[in-house]
């Protein structure tokens, strides 16, 4: 429970009235003993030290940062800034070399004097504002007295007192652009608290009046309705804020405990297939990579299985070092913060899972232990859902290593913006490819696009893990609203190892034509009119329709699509089939989807209501 708004004030102001030494963000002093034996006991934490401090090596050897836009954002040169405090801080830490805080001194130097952090596109200065505050606190006793003086200042103007000179909408949205801006403001507020103290209270009072209207998202279980990398975004910053809450202030003003938060961590190990990429449902790419937000809710929550994919991504991104320039994996070094050990962990034990809120999925998948496990992701909701597709229905499909049936994933938002598409006002959002139906595995029907009516949501009517088919079943019906009476449509992992995908829909009191497609990246052939080999890693997969029976598989072009607008999909296609159903006629649509290459019989698929 919240303490009531004069409480948080009389707790804040009191808190903030002795400061504890720096470092205080994530890291107190003392802790860096502590650090050095985490490391030293596990090997594979060694060896992102070794990373952490190779890359900074690489790093003291890059000029200055500049401020340079990519169309209205400074976000590329922010993520950049911070990936280097990070970095540059954590081998100091580490090593106690000066040579990366002189390195760190120069590049924030260099960003006190922009002109601004680009306060019209805020999430800009919310990195840059944690950036600073980091390589300050971190820094802090081998920084001169004018340097700090000139970060802290930036700090204040640039940072905190720039969060003030506008009633900006990012303070109450219900969105990641809370938990971003909110969680920099905060971080920076507690960098320079003991300079600035009714300041960092005002930042720190509104986060926490403000922060919980986004957490409401991982209501009621976790799943996150912006996606997994959005999840990755936001939470990462959430997690950030509360992290720093807690060492500087010894308190998150219980912001940990809103409804579903903890939980979220369940979600984003589950939404990523054996192959370790996310089913990645609205703006998301495919590939995931190492998340040290999820180390510190490993820890949080006494659970090191949280960890099970995030082992193997660590171990991958060491394998295939990063560059020092850029801004990929600018949180990294916060992991060896927050992780305990990394040995021995063990494979998590669910595996059916559905979460609900405003982007319902369901996940199923034979096991954990090997790459070569079947994986099936199906998604409710509707496009309405912020950084949303028009995916509702949409599945995705794995097995044997091979993600058979994709998402295309986003595409970059300046090459839509720099063509004069109003991207979030959503005038023309709707005819980029990747973002409408006719991108996606879901239905189109009659040639339209699925319906953004405010009531538009698809939700989770069943989901069961038990019986010889676990499955979820979504109800598509105001997804279609004015193209079919009713439209529902269910997933499930047979225990023998395939998959099903069966529509059933009604048609309105005129003829209709349905279009089923799939995004594959597989070599096709055609064994006759509904069945289908795809090829693809030395791997093999047939895709038969079962129902209806006149149906003709067709393959439907995406890799160069027309518009100037939309991005290319290298080697991606559209396997499909168009079906005409007469007015007010009710239909069924199967697919199976088998892995291996001796496809078996497989018995008939009853009506979903009997699933």
């Amino acid at each position: 429970m919240q303490p009531s708004p004069q409480a948080q004030g009389q707790d804040v102001k009191s808190l903030l009235a002795t400061p504890k030494a720096h470092p205080r963000l994530f890291l107190n002093a003392g802790d860096d003993i502590a650090l050095h034996a985490k490391i030293e006991s596990d090997a594979l934490l060694r060896k992102a030290s070794e990373n952490i401090i190779a890359m900074a090596d690489d790093m003291v050897t890059l000029p200055p940062l500049k401020r340079e836009l990519e169309g209205k954002r400074l976000l590329a040169v922010s993520r950049t800034c911070l990936k280097r405090m990070n970095y540059l801080s954590m081998a100091y830490r580490l090593t106690g070399d000066t040579r990366y805080v002189e390195a760190a001194e120069m590049q924030m130097l260099a960003v006190t004097k922009f002109t601004d952090w680009n306060p019209n596109h805020f999430l800009d200065v919310a990195e840059m504002t944690t950036a600073l505050a980091i390589g300050y606190d971190w820094c802090h006793n081998a920084l001169s007295p004018e340097t700090r003086s000139s970060i802290r200042d930036a700090i204040i103007e640039k940072g905190l007192n720039a969060s003030f000179e506008s009633d900006y909408p990012w303070i109450k949205r219900k969105n990641n652009w809370n938990q971003v801006c909110h969680g920099g403001m905060i971080i920076g507020a507690l960098a320079i608290q003991e300079d600035q103290p009714e300041l960092a209270q005002r930042v720190i009072e509104r986060a926490i009046e403000n922060v919980p209207k986004a957490m409401a998202a991982y209501a009621p279980d976790g799943a996150y309705p912006e996606g997994p990398m959005y999840w990755n975004y936001g939470t990462s910053y959430n997690v950030l804020l509360i992290a720093a809450l807690d060492s500087a202030l010894g308190t998150d003003f219980n912001l940990s405990k809103a409804p579903g938060f903890m939980e979220s961590a369940d979600f984003y190990q589950q939404v990523a297939g054996p192959s370790g990429d996310f089913f990645n449902y609205c703006d998301c790419r495919q590939n995931s990579g190492v998340a040290p937000a999820m180390f510190w809710f490993a820890t949080k929550r006494n659970d090191p299985s949280l960890l099970w994919q995030q082992q193997t991504a660590l171990q991958s991104f060491l394998d295939h070092p990063d560059k020092a320039n850029g801004e990929s994996e600018r949180f990294f070094p916060l992991l060896l913060i927050w992780t305990g050990s990394l040995e021995n962990i063990a494979a998590p034990t669910t595996t059916h899972w559905t979460g609900e809120g405003d982007s319902p999925i369901g996940l199923h998948r034979t096991g954990w232990k090997s790459p070569n496990e079947t994986f099936l992701g199906i998604k409710g909701g509707g496009p309405n859902a912020g950084h949303g597709h028009m995916d509702a229905g949409v599945f995705v499909m794995e097995s044997d290593g091979v993600r058979w049936a994709e998402d295309l994933g986003m595409q970059d938002y300046h090459s839509i913006e720099s063509k004069g598409i109003s991207l979030w006002s959503y005038e023309g959002r709707w005819s980029i490819l990747r973002l409408n139906n006719f991108g996606h595995n879901t239905l189109v029907v009659d040639g339209q696009l699925q319906t953004v009516k405010d009531n538009a949501h698809a939700p989770i009517i069943a989901h069961t893990a038990d019986g010889p088919m676990p499955h979820t079943i979504v109800d598509l019906a105001t997804i279609y609203a004015d193209q079919l009476a009713t439209a529902k449509r269910g997933g499930g992992l047979h225990q023998d190892g395939y998959v099903v995908i069966q529509d059933e829909i009604k048609t309105l009191d005129r003829d209709t034509e349905i279009r089923w497609a799939m995004v594959t990246h597989a070599e096709v052939s055609f064994d006759n009119d509904h069945q289908a080999t795809l090829r693809q890693d030395g791997q093999q997969l047939t895709l038969k329709v079962l129902s209806p029976s006149p149906a003709k598989l067709e393959i439907y072009e995406i890799e160069n699509p027309t518009n100037d607008y939309d991005a290319p999909n290298p080697g991606a296609k559209m396997i499909g089939f168009k079906v005409k159903l007469s007015a007010s006629t009710e239909a069924t649509l199967t697919v199976i989807l088998q892995p291996g290459e001796a496809p078996k019989a497989v018995p008939a698929i009853a009506k979903l209501a009997d699933w």
